[in-house]
């Protein structure tokens, strides 16, 4: 079948879908399947643009919004992971994935499903190694810290998945596997990406954890985006034992969703002519999900997983193919994923744009009969107990406070600093987003939706690149080729962070002139986001 990849969409889905119907009209080639690699965008209203960590400039509705009220439909089946720049509040609501509308399926922070017997997998969301132990914590409405760190990967996610033993045919992640780009033609990448020569050089560009599963996991192709460069490499991988088969994997990196940008590439997938055309659940997937249930954690507390090192009883929590069959018998063999999309949250209305609308904290009813189905934990209905447990405590504090100042008592001072003000103050882990003075405050940023009809793009077919039989990636053409024809725009930088001591003495001590050290890195993340320069 003909699987259709994306990279960065930014919320410009006419964008993708006008150009996939202009590919059938001019080559007769309709896609099956359509794969974005994250910055999907799925933005239904003003309150999920709150929710999204760009500078206010960038904050436009898109096109989004029409597929989620029903305006339009997607013309082919679309199935994407989380990036870095998303609604974060809106793709929350599905941590197991699900329907964002109809026709579109999010795969959660991490999944994995099948369709036409092909498997699909991904994991959404950059490595940021401050949050990588912590719990799925976050929920709006979010302050400067959290509407970051609820895009960052998780141990768990990558844990879950390292519990797979059956073959992946696709994997998707938003940023690069580290050390991938020393598989491909890395001469070529720094011509167009001179700045990431760095961290190519130190191999530090790249995700430790994205790498880490390409390593045991060894899919057939692995997908990626957020560098917004077109990058093609061809890793051959070392067999565990003499009777396992030589796999390789063929790595992409896709350019982001833009006029006059390569950023679509068609792909010919075997799959299987006898299965259904209708997307389904991977059975060792929610196998492995019910064997790990126990494991769930919406704390901010640092955890490691299981591991073999003496201190957990169990850390083998790969599935049986009794467990497996378990799943089956559930579901009766049916493993269709039920259409079962149910709007949330109001729908952007143009001609009533409301600025302040505010995000709340939803549960979604396609998670809530998900983990009825399989007995799993349903994570914000658990954050949301944390919550209503932590303001309990906090009321009871506050009428014992009251209580003894009314008798006149006075408590011993705490040895401890109870001064919380800490909590919200500037992470140094995390990039600046915005050229000027750090960002505003998320209660009171500006909404700029775009007009109801913006401006179309004239489609160029220089988007679409067709490879028919098989990517047409080796490992003499990773190396050696020069054929791709990339831009020589500014782009993004992966950048691994360095200890924050030494961070913190950076930004106090600012050059010569006294400036503080975090402008730089505003200007390289302003690259990463559609510069207007690089756009054109």
């Amino acid at each position: 079948m003909k699987v259709a990849v994306a990279g960065c969409c930014h919320g410009a889905l006419d964008k993708m879908y006008e150009t996939l119907e202009l590919l059938q009209r001019r080559h007769n080639v309709r896609p099956d399947l359509l794969l974005c690699c994250g910055d999907f965008q799925a933005v239904r209203n003003e309150a999920d643009l709150r929710c999204m960590a760009v500078p206010a400039k960038y904050r436009h509705m898109q096109t989004f919004y029409r597929y989620y009220s029903g305006e339009k439909k997607a013309p082919v089946l679309t199935v994407f992971i989380g990036g870095n720049h998303e609604a974060s509040n809106h793709l929350q609501e599905l941590p197991y994935g699900g329907w964002v509308a109809p026709n579109i399926y999010y795969l959660g922070y991490a999944g994995v499903v099948r369709f036409r017997g092909v498997r699909i997998g991904g994991i959404s969301g950059i490595f940021k190694s401050h949050d990588y132990r912590k719990g799925h914590f976050e929920s709006p409405p979010y302050n400067q810290q959290t509407i970051r760190s609820a895009y960052h990967v998780r141990n768990i996610e990558v844990f879950k998945l390292k519990q797979l033993k059956r073959p992946i045919d696709i994997f998707m992640s938003h940023d690069w596997p580290r050390s991938i780009y020393h598989y491909g033609n890395k001469k070529q990448l720094l011509k167009m990406k001179s700045f990431f020569r760095q961290e190519v050089e130190s191999n530090t560009l790249g995700s430790p954890a994205a790498s880490e599963l390409l390593q045991h996991l060894k899919p057939t192709y692995w997908f990626s985006a957020h560098l917004h460069v077109k990058f093609a490499a061809f890793m051959q991988h070392e067999a565990n034992s003499k009777e396992e088969l030589p796999k390789a994997t063929k790595f992409l990196a896709l350019d982001k969703c833009l006029p006059h940008r390569d950023f679509l590439q068609i792909i010919d997938v075997e799959h299987d002519p006898n299965a259904g055309d209708s997307l389904e659940y991977d059975a060792e997937w929610i196998a492995v999900l019910k064997a790990t249930n126990s494991l769930v954690n919406v704390t901010q507390s640092t955890w490691n997983m299981p591991e073999k090192n003496g201190l957990h009883a169990k850390w083998d929590y790969s599935v049986t193919e009794e467990a497996i069959k378990e799943v089956l018998e559930e579901l009766n063999h049916d493993l269709k994923i039920p259409c079962n999309f149910t709007l949330t949250a109001a729908c952007y209305d143009p001609s009533k744009p409301q600025k302040n609308m505010e995000p709340v904290h939803t549960i979604n009813p396609q998670t809530t009969e998900f983990c009825a189905q399989f007995g799993l934990t349903d994570i914000n209905d658990r954050i949301q107990q944390a919550k209503e447990e932590a303001s309990g405590r906090a009321e009871c504090e506050e009428e014992e406070e009251e209580e003894m100042d009314s008798t006149g008592s006075a408590e011993e001072p705490s040895e401890y600093n109870t001064d919380n003000s800490g909590l919200s103050s500037f992470n140094p882990d995390e990039i600046m987003l915005d050229e000027e003075g750090g960002d505003e405050d998320l209660s009171t940023c500006s909404v700029d939706p775009s007009p109801d009809h913006p401006p179309e793009f004239s489609t160029s077919f220089s988007d679409i690149r067709i490879m028919p039989d098989s990517m047409a990636v080796s490992s003499d053409d990773a190396t050696d080729s020069n054929n791709e024809e990339l831009e020589k725009s500014g782009g993004s930088k992966q950048v691994e962070e360095k200890s924050s001591t030494e961070r913190s003495l950076k930004r106090i001590s600012g050059d010569e002139n006294g400036n503080s050290g975090v402008k730089k890195i505003k200007r390289r993340n302003q690259a990463i986001y559609a510069a207007e320069d690089e756009d054109k």
